[in-house]
């Protein structure tokens, strides 16, 4: 019966609902549906909100004389429709040295490896990237266009990806594959057509944050990503993660022991601001001694392979209670460290912490995530079942440590 409902929840969130990006009405949707489902197994629910900006897009359009090139816009991009020399830098340093306002600015090569972090990202901004941001608007072109080559590890399978991803930067851009960049910078010093049909549109959205167990200082917080990028449905990433913790819930329904248990739908991991992470940041400034264990849920339940666990800052005593509440359940195993998730909102507050994801997650992450490809056939919602499972086996362990 648990296992229909993680099938059901995931073809609902999948396949029912329109695309999750934050802030979106898909969005909204599906907390609204995890809110209304936890509240249905007793838990106290609580929606904290936050402000946000949507994003709409008809596409994009760029002429080489009379050539088109394929291009999309960069996601919260504003709006364009101009026609300029294109000018092309393979090198920050060349772009620190050009002059190149008001014209159609291509990135490749060197200057364009890999994604940049959003100007205002809080936890992770390499000097390299905030220096780009800084040469890119000191130049004040017209519009840029970047062109990546494949970055699995940071982009997904998505390709061509958006090698910015910032509604806190103002200068319009679109992306295209490298191959096509080395095509269109053969355009250097003739005039470009680009057209951006975008618009900004301001936005609310919140966390869903869900409590069971006695009103103690000491808790243990479960939390997954409810949002996707809209170019996705999103099952693995991370809708497998949030049917987990709806599963995880049903289980704890009758639940009133002595340790806090909080489950939060976090929104904004795939969003450039990351606004539920920082509300959620907030809200706990003074509180994260309290957490006995943070728990983050991303990437769990593909049908090939285990889901793997890995531990955190976790003295013996808890590593030694979480290793013998997974080993009766054959289909979790240790697996390898990995720090991109929304556990390291533990890791910065030197909290234990625990991460579930699958254990091929980077053969995921290179042929799936952020793709029309991560559907719920990729899902075992068995796996599903078995990690709910597992995991409410925690919860009652971690609890009788506690009396």
């Amino acid at each position: 019966m648990l296992t229909d409902h993680a099938r059901a929840y995931l073809h609902h969130l999948c396949l029912e609902l329109p695309p999750r990006p934050t802030g979106a009405p898909g969005n909204r949707a599906a907390t609204d549906f995890f809110a209304a489902t936890v509240a249905g197994f007793g838990w106290e629910v609580e929606r904290p909100a936050f402000d946000c900006l949507d994003w709409h897009t008809d596409g994009a359009l760029l002429l080489a004389g009379a050539e088109p090139f394929e291009v999309f816009p960069s996601p919260h991009s504003p709006a364009c429709q101009v026609t300029a020399p294109l000018r092309v830098v393979e090198t920050i340093e060349a772009l620190e040295a050009a002059s190149v306002a008001g014209d159609i600015l291509l990135l490749h090569g060197a200057v364009a490896r890999e994604p940049l972090m959003p100007k205002r990202f809080p936890f992770y901004n390499p000097d390299e990237h905030q220096r780009l941001y800084r040469a890119l608007e000191a130049a004040r072109p017209a519009a840029v266009l970047t062109a990546s080559a494949r970055h699995p590890e940071m982009a997904g399978a998505l390709y061509p990806y958006p090698m910015i991803e910032d509604g806190d930067f103002d200068i319009p851009s679109a992306y295209l594959t490298a191959e096509l960049g080395a095509a269109l910078a053969a355009h250097a010093g003739q005039p470009v057509t680009l057209a951006i049909h975008a618009e900004r549109c301001a936005a609310q959205a919140c966390n869903v944050v869900a409590r069971r167990g006695l009103a103690t200082a000491r808790r243990v917080v479960l939390m997954a990503h409810i949002d996707a990028k809209a170019t996705t449905p999103g099952a693995i990433d991370n809708a497998s993660g949030v049917v987990t913790l709806l599963l995880l819930a049903e289980l704890l329904s009758d639940y009133a022991g002595a340790l806090g248990i909080e489950i939060v739908a976090m929104n904004g991991e795939d969003n450039y601001g990351v606004p539920g992470e920082r509300l959620f940041l907030e809200a706990n400034t003074s509180r994260f001694d309290d957490i006995v264990l943070g728990i983050n849920l991303d990437g769990l339940g593909y049908r090939e392979g285990r889901t793997a666990y890995s531990c955190y800052n976790c003295p013996p005593s808890l590593t030694a209670a979480i290793e013998s509440a997974f080993a009766p359940h054959p289909g979790l195993a240790p697996g390898e460290p990995w720090y991109q998730g929304d556990h390291g909102l533990f890791l910065f507050n030197n909290c234990p912490a625990l991460a579930l994801t699958s254990e091929r997650a980077a053969d995921l992450m290179a042929r799936f995530v952020h793709t029309p490809l991560d559907t719920p056939d990729l899902v075992d919602p068995a796996r599903l079942t078995e990690a709910a499972h597992a995991l409410k086996d925690l919860m009652v362990r971690l609890a009788s440590l506690l009396l």
